[in-house]
C-alpha cells in the first residue's frame, strides 16, 4: 500500500489507502464512517449481500493497524450502522484484542447504547478539540480551528477520453477542513466537485493519489 504524507499547522498526517488518517505527532488514527453491522442489516431484510462483506471491515482495521501502528483510535462516528446484531460480537473481540486506546465522537448513525462501549472502555465523546484541530463527525467550521470529519463519504469523478469515467473514494481537503472517506465497505459514496482552493487525494489501487 501506498500512502501520502502531508502537513498541515506544523503536524505531519499520513494518508492510507484504507481511508485512515494517522496523526503522526500524537500517534492518533482517524477512521471515519465504517459502519459496521450495516452489512448484516440488509441481509436480515433480504438484501443480496454476499456473507464475506462482513469480514471485510475487520480485515481492513487489522491492516490499517498493522501499518500505522497507533496508541489512539479515534473514530469520527458512525462507527455502528444500526442497532445491536451479530457483528456487535465481532467488533467486540476485535477491540479485545487491540493494545490501543479508543476515542468515539459520536455520529448519527450511533444509535448503539453508549454504556456497551464503555463496558468495552471506549470513550465516546460529541467532539474532540486538540491542539487547534477539531474532530467531528459532520463538517464544521469553527474560527481558529482545522476541522477532520467524516459523514459526506467523499468521492471524487475522474473523466477520461470516450466518455469513460471513474469514481473513487478521497480525502477532502479545504483550507481548514479535511474531510475523510468512508472507512467501511458496503457504504456508498457522494462525488464533491473541487474548487481552486481544495485538494484532493483519491483512493485507488491500494495507493493514495494527489489529483
Amino acid at each position: 500500500m501506498k500512502s501520502q504524507t502531508i502537513r498541515i499547522r506544523d503536524q505531519n498526517f499520513e494518508l492510507h489507502p484504507t481511508g485512515t488518517l494517522l496523526w503522526k505527532e500524537k500517534s492518533m488514527a482517524l477512521i471515519s464512517d465504517v459502519h459496521l453491522g450495516k452489512v448484516s442489516h440488509f441481509r436480515k431484510f433480504g438484501a443480496a449481500v454476499p456473507h464475506k462483506a462482513i469480514a471485510k471491515n475487520f480485515v481492513l482495521l487489522d491492516e490499517a493497524m498493522a501499518d500505522l501502528r497507533p496508541n489512539t483510535i479515534c473514530f469520527l462516528g458512525d462507527l455502528f450502522h444500526s442497532s445491536l446484531n451479530r457483528e456487535w460480537a465481532l467488533f467486540e473481540t476485535w477491540v479485545k484484542k487491540t493494545t490501543c486506546t479508543i476515542v468515539l465522537v459520536e455520529g448519527n448513525h450511533d444509535i448503539v447504547p453508549y454504556s456497551k462501549y464503555e463496558d468495552l472502555g471506549i470513550q465516546v465523546v460529541a467532539e474532540m478539540q486538540l491542539d487547534g484541530f477539531l474532530l467531528t463527525h459532520h463538517p464544521e467550521e469553527r474560527q481558529g480551528l482545522f476541522n477532520f470529519s467524516g459523514h459526506v463519504h467523499p468521492a471524487v469523478r475522474l473523466n477520461g477520453l470516450g466518455k469513460q469515467s471513474l469514481r473513487l473514494p478521497c480525502f477532502f481537503k479545504s483550507p481548514d477542513q479535511l474531510i475523510l472517506p468512508a472507512f467501511g465497505e458496503f457504504t456508498g459514496s457522494h462525488v464533491l466537485r473541487p474548487q481552486k482552493t481544495n485538494v484532493v487525494f483519491a483512493i485507488a489501487d491500494g495507493a493514495v493519489v494527489k489529483i
